[in-house]
């Protein structure tokens, strides 16, 4: 290895530290953190080029990466001057080397070094997978990636995970469910190197502006085992798998066109291991990076259930802060209270305010705890029938609902719900977010204890005058069932009716619209 190469002339060395502005296949990477290792460097340029060489200099933090053309250093550099990289949470910096290319010697540091971009190099060609050992002992990254989502403002679902992370490589599994209050997913890709590069690019990203973080980190599982394909779990290689009885379920027509759609399943594996995301869009021609540092929302698909998404899709203005309130009018005077219109917009967001209006009943204010909220029960219960009339609703310019002073009695037309227990969206990463579905004459009932059967609920849900159409408890949870109405009005109904009812040993039913039919 040239002394210059080995950073011991310090002079040569301190060259690299100023900003060389002439471009070499060369590039100085700097501020890495203490434990990176190989891989984790040659990830950085994989979606560049061909990684011909790699000088790790670990005990100042950095390392010198050798592109197979100027061309490929040069879109590198480019693209990380606009998006900064980050491994591990450092920051880390890049500029082009001094040096035209990297000489080597046989240090054991080389030999690792070797080792690891001959591993990578023989997966790009198809000829090892990776995950088994490499030729330096050490072996490869997962390819089984576990993904948390904090700050989980809107849903994200099964189809975007997979439309995001299908940008780095064949996305084979995905199993998705909530756990300590988080929802989490695992994610398997073809091969580790796959897993890697996804991992190394989408950590600590936000799927949509400001919230939905994701953190990643590589799963102990080397395989994952999906038993059936619907909204929580998929594997894309077994298109026959049954939905089981997971709510939702996903129509099959659904299934069917996943496996339809070109490059869903790509015939080659490693086809997009070198190949950076459509969204990011490194092009011939040159170098456009729309909206990368924000949100990846351009990664996702359009109508993904994004609530903003849908409410920007109907027409609605996009709210922030404390547009909340709604006017709902054409109501039934002889039948709405307060707490009817409560329970049924607390299916869309956390109800804080109703306001019945005294000199004209049909018409009532409804305070959300924030904007997206307001959109997301506006686009599902707009023109939905509640007690015989279609709802109108339309934003309010209140900003918050009043309650009445000192004194002045309104017969209990407005209600303050703000420490209700019944709020369905307190929690953070609640999977009620995953579950948010348009009113359907189908409710999904949960909450369920083990005396209760069909029967009781059915003669609970035909209590009110409704017909129930058809019931199913889940298979591998009695504690859920779906039952069918005749009608979505009538579904709407049962919900006001029977969502929380005390069911007995302390339990209350749980009722919400489901996406399935029985």
């Amino acid at each position: 290895m040239s002394s210059a190469a080995n950073g011991n002339d310090s002079k040569k060395f301190k060259g690299d530290i100023r900003s060389p502005a002439v471009p070499s296949r060369v590039i100085h990477v700097r501020k890495l953190p203490n434990d990176i290792n190989e891989a984790e460097v040659i990830a950085l340029g994989l979606p560049f080029g061909k990684v011909t060489n790699l000088l790790m200099l670990k005990g100042k933090n950095q390392a010198f990466l050798e592109m197979n053309s100027e061309e490929a250093a040069q879109t590198m550099v480019t693209y990380y001057s606009s998006v900064t990289p980050v491994i591990r949470n450092h920051p880390i910096f890049m500029q082009y080397s001094n040096h035209k290319e990297l000489k080597t010697d046989n240090s054991p540091n080389q030999v690792r070094a070797q080792a690891a971009l001959q591993a990578v190099n023989a997966v790009q060609t198809g000829s090892l997978t990776l995950g088994g050992v490499d030729p330096s002992g050490m072996t490869g990254p997962s390819p089984v990636l576990r993904v948390i989502v904090e700050n989980l403002f809107y849903p994200v679902t099964l189809d975007v995970l997979h439309q995001i992370f299908s940008k780095f490589g064949t996305v084979l599994k995905v199993i998705t469910f909530t756990k300590n209050n988080q929802f989490q997913a695992l994610l398997q890709f073809t091969d580790g190197l796959t897993a890697q590069h996804a991992k190394l690019a989408l950590d600590g990203q936000n799927i949509y502006n400001g919230c939905c973080t994701l953190r990643i980190s590589f799963s102990k599982l080397t395989s994952l085992n999906v038993k059936y394909n619907n909204d929580k779990s998929r594997d894309y290689t077994r298109p026959d798998l049954p939905t089981g009885d997971s709510q939702p379920a996903l129509e099959h027509h659904a299934v069917a066109a996943a496996f339809a759609a070109p490059g869903i399943i790509s015939a080659a594996p490693y086809a997009s291991a070198h190949a950076f995301p459509p969204a990011f869009a490194i092009q011939q021609a040159g170098l456009t990076i729309p909206g990368v540092p924000g949100a990846l929302a351009s990664l996702t698909i359009p109508g993904a259930a994004a609530a903003a998404a849908a409410a920007s899709r109907l027409g609605f203005p996009t709210l922030t802060g404390t547009h909340c309130v709604m006017l709902v009018s054409n109501l039934n005077p002889e039948r709405v209270t307060p707490h009817c219109l409560f329970i049924l917009f607390g299916v869309y967001g956390d109800v804080l305010r109703v306001k019945i209006m005294f000199n004209k009943k049909e018409n009532a204010l409804i305070q959300m705890s924030d904007g997206t909220q307001a959109q997301l029960a506006m686009s599902h219960l707009n023109g939905q029938k509640l007690y015989g009339r279609p709802l109108r609703i339309t934003l309010s310019k209140h900003t918050t609902v009043q309650m009445p002073r000192e004194g002045h009695e309104d017969q209990g037309l407005t209600k303050d719900y703000s420490n209700s227990p019944l709020h369905r969206f307190k929690k953070p990463g609640s999977k009620n977010y995953s579950n948010i579905f348009p009113p359907s004459s189908t409710l999904h009932l949960s909450n369920i204890p083990p005396s209760v059967v069909e029967d009781d609920l059915k003669l609970l849900f035909g209590s009110s005058g409704a017909l129930v159409k058809n019931f199913k408890f889940f298979q591998k949870d009695r504690k859920m069932a779906l039952i069918q109405m005749s009608s979505v009005e009538e579904a709407i109904e049962s919900l006001i009716q029977f969502h929380n009812h005390d069911l007995g040993e302390n339990h209350h039913l749980r009722v919400s619209f489901s996406k399935s039919t029985i």
